[in-house]
């Protein structure tokens, strides 16, 4: 079996999980977030939502650390549960984040050019898959250009804000309770969601047993602290108006005072997107890898190519179905049921890490769990009915098939 080339570090890893979660989400999470739990909840959805990702890293550590080859968890689903389990993994990953990226995609056309945000979408899925197609060590490097831009812009606002906060502070009625809260961390998971795009990358980091629980680590732990201040920022200095926000990074720069400035921010934001949607794309190619070459996907998109040793035949199938969604799909539908499924994805991986043993492990497995569940069942219905369906429906191909082969 072909395999693909150890090129990545630890700064390289690094690099590639924060430029997964330092993308949309971070630009759009906290309106709607605060909108399901009420201004003042925002920081405890948040909350709720870091735990969960805590547990979840952890998880995807310590079986990326016993099993470092690329599919993620996939991989660890099939390995500690059977193949079902992995199948559905793998399943809810591919779909999931092939939503996303078609939403990523959509939201460059429109914080770019809105009269013509789907040309534009299409033009950066062909232009990203190009570069996934020259070697990880070229994701990488512009994973890293990409990361430069988004810090630059989220400091700006930082500063900007900070520098306009109100002597009063009015944040609005928290009337979200309990249920609005689990639902706003499910989408406030939604931007912590890119740490596993290093374990995904297993196969490609050296030294995978020290260098991927590391770089999970310290990718997660410098996003929630910046998070954190962002959200605080917004909250102050927005209030009552957040929820309602359609660009709330690009509105704190404006309430600072700086209107002329918030352009920079819109184009920052759809920079940052860009650089989300390259390192997202490398994912979902390389997940596709690892189930095609167990046949849970056609054995055809297993193989790597002899040069530039990439997936490069799930790269091209992947970037053109993404092609294809953001020619045809609405933003929102392609966006409802990723959430669902991710959260689906991350509560197998703990299940999985939970088989590995010790007592804090598991303790991490079961809370992580839990969490993933009670998360995704509080989504609106609009969110959980679609991915529910879709991952039914490959559940019920792959025991077809399964029970066809017996």
């Amino acid at each position: 079996m072909p395999e693909l080339a150890r090129r990545l570090g630890l700064a390289d890893a690094v690099v590639i999980g924060l430029s997964a979660m330092l993308g949309a989400g971070v630009f759009v999470v906290f309106a709607p977030a605060a909108s399901l739990a009420g201004g003042p909840a925002l920081l405890a959805a948040l909350a709720v939502a870091g735990v969960v990702a805590y547990c979840n890293a952890s998880s995807s550590a310590a079986l990326a650390a016993r099993h470092p080859e690329s599919g993620g968890t996939y991989v660890y689903g099939r390995e500690r549960l059977g193949p079902f389990w992995g199948f559905l993994a793998g399943w809810a990953f591919v779909i999931g984040k092939t939503a996303s990226c078609a939403a990523m995609a959509l939201t460059i056309g429109a914080y770019l050019w809105p009269a013509y945000a789907r040309p534009v979408g299409i033009a950066a899925v062909v232009a990203l898959t190009a570069v996934n197609l020259r070697g990880v060590a070229k994701t990488a490097l512009a994973a890293r250009v990409f990361l430069a831009v988004t810090l630059s812009v989220l400091a700006f606002v930082v500063v900007s804000g900070a520098a306009a906060l109100p002597a009063t502070v009015d944040f609005g009625p928290a009337d979200g309770g309990v249920y609005g809260v689990l639902g706003a961390a499910g989408l406030m998971f939604f931007a912590f969601a890119g740490y596993a795009r290093i374990a995904t990358l297993g196969e490609e980091v050296r030294d995978p047993a020290r260098t991927i629980p590391r770089a999970i680590g310290l990718a997660l732990a410098i996003v929630v602290v910046l998070y954190a201040v962002l959200a605080v920022i917004a909250l102050l200095v927005l209030g009552p108006s957040l929820p309602t926000s359609t660009a709330p990074l690009a509105d704190v720069v404006t309430a600072a005072g700086l209107p002329a400035l918030a352009p920079v921010v819109r184009v920052g934001a759809g920079v940052a997107v860009v650089g989300v949607l390259l390192s997202l794309l490398a994912g979902i190619g390389r997940t596709t890898l690892a189930m095609a070459r167990r046949r849970d996907l056609p054995g055809a998109l297993a193989a790597v190519h002899p040069v530039r040793q990439v997936p490069h035949r799930a790269e091209l199938v992947v970037g053109a179905v993404v092609v294809l969604l953001v020619a045809v799909a609405d933003l929102r539908g392609v966006i409802g049921f990723s959430g669902f499924a991710v959260l689906g994805y991350y509560a197998i991986a703990n299940a999985s890490a939970w088989t590995l043993g010790g007592g804090w492990r598991r303790t991490v497995a079961v809370a992580g769990l839990a969490g993933c569940l009670a998360v995704a069942f509080s989504l609106p219905l609009s969110s959980l009915v679609p991915g529910a369906a879709l991952l039914a429906v490959g559940a019920l191909v792959h025991l077809v098939r399964a029970a066809r082969a017996a």
